[in-house]
């Protein structure tokens, strides 16, 4: 179970290759920090619109929901006219619903302009991970894979360290202001990114035609029933151990500003390297068996990750189980790009992916109820730690069956698939 050699693999890359991940990476990074954004100030939004955190937890419910019309929208538009010019419109619209959300004069604006920007977060995944994939050569896609994927984790950093520096100063409104900074990408993408040449090679194959994800459907519906199923699982995998996270800090653990920042860094360090270790040893043993190993020995992290007695274990745990979560997930980009069929591949991965989460949506929210109701504390408050910690242990094995029952596709060649 060897892995190769990460300088060596990067060396396997022309300068337009490094380039073009660079920018799937980026744009990634940053679409996660505008999301995590509200995860880290549901409490204030709550007191300042005079409304409960499950009411606000619900704006992160109805982002996610909406994302599948956004990977339909952009992917469609990414599989006919190509890679890079949709990734540019997607990064500046969610960067500005993202400034509008900090000027947002009541609860349901707010609620309106999470929605709209979910349809736009919707779109960058799939377009994103196919113009990096695409380029990538099929020996190093497997460590790639996970690079790319934890930009997720990079971007829950990032709204962590800013919501420290930011949000005790400046309120949470600043918080947003903050996020529009994406849009600033586009300059780069548009100066240096050219478009993908397996898209290219494609429509040149295939002078005329066009994608056409219903017939593919019709060609394979189980594939994509499967897929679905997949994601459902794994994003609520993703979102159950995060989004409710920080309240469960904040709210059950009484943990300061700065504390709760101080776990959410550690939790994704442990995320990124996670993911890149579990996506280069995909490339050997194969995309199936390194998400199920993540899955199964992530279970034993939960007690230590929720139930520890002391901070220092609180934050080993958080590591360790982000380590196990964002492992799985770092197969993901590549695993989804390679089960696609060639033609729809601008849209496959990135809709079914949202689709996913479209199931999941409701996570937090249903994590927060199932604390209220399932383990009141005696002050009338939640306990969270429960809650979650009961969650993750069925959704952990869910990936790991819903994963073993599938099949994959290595190593494919994307040009010519």
């Amino acid at each position: 179970m060897a892995v190769a050699n990460p300088i060596a693999l990067a060396r396997l890359l022309t300068p337009v290759q490094r380039k073009t991940f660079v920018a799937a990476f980026l744009g990634w990074t940053l679409d996660a920090f505008d999301f995590f954004i509200v995860t880290f100030v549901v409490k204030d939004i709550a007191e300042e619109f005079h409304r409960s955190r499950i009411e606000v937890l619900g704006a992160i419910t109805l982002t996610l929901m909406l994302r599948p019309l956004g990977a339909l929208i952009f992917g469609i538009v990414a599989d006919k006219f190509g890679r890079r010019g949709p990734l540019m419109v997607n990064i500046v619209i969610y960067s500005f619903l993202e400034l509008l959300s900090g000027f947002a004069p009541n609860f349901t604006i707010f609620l309106v302009l999470r929605a709209l920007y979910g349809i736009a977060m919707g779109g960058e995944w799939g377009v994103g991970a196919a113009l990096a994939l695409e380029s990538m050569p099929a020996e190093a896609r497997g460590f790639f894979s996970g690079v790319l994927q934890e930009g997720y984790a990079t971007g829950y950093l990032i709204a962590a360290i800013v919501f420290f520096l930011v949000e005790p100063h400046f309120g949470w409104r600043a918080m947003f202001y903050v996020g529009a900074a994406p849009a600033l990408l586009v300059v780069y993408i548009r100066s240096q990114i050219p478009e993908s040449d397996a898209w290219r090679a494609q429509k040149s194959a295939k002078a005329g035609e066009t994608g056409d994800l219903f017939r593919s459907f019709l060609r394979q519906p189980m594939l994509f029933v499967y897929a679905i199923v997949l994601m459902a699982a794994f994003n609520f995998m993703s979102h159950g151990s995060q989004d409710l996270y920080p309240t469960f800090l904040r709210d059950q653990m009484h943990f300061d500003p700065g504390t709760t920042t101080a776990l959410a860094i550690v939790a994704n360090v442990g995320a990124i390297f996670g993911g890149m270790l579990f996506g280069a040893y995909s490339q050997s043993i194969g995309r199936r068996r390194a998400i199920v190993t993540a899955a199964l020995v992530g279970i034993l992290a939960i007690p230590l990750w929720v139930f520890s007695p002391s901070t220092v274990l609180l934050a080993v745990g958080a590591f360790v189980l982000q380590f196990f979560v964002q492992g799985a997930w770092g197969v993901i980009p590549v695993h989804l790009n390679e089960l696609s069929p060639g033609e729809v591949r601008g849209t496959f991965p990135g809709f079914v992916y949202q689709l996913g989460n479209l199931i999941s949506a409701g996570a937090s929210q249903i994590e927060a109820t199932f604390a209220k109701k399932a383990f009141p504390l005696a002050n009338g408050d939640a306990d969270y730690g429960r809650a979650l910690a009961t969650i993750m242990l069925v959704v952990f094995l869910a990936v790991a069956i819903v994963t073993a029952v599938g099949k994959e596709r290595r190593g494919i060649d994307f040009a010519n698939d």
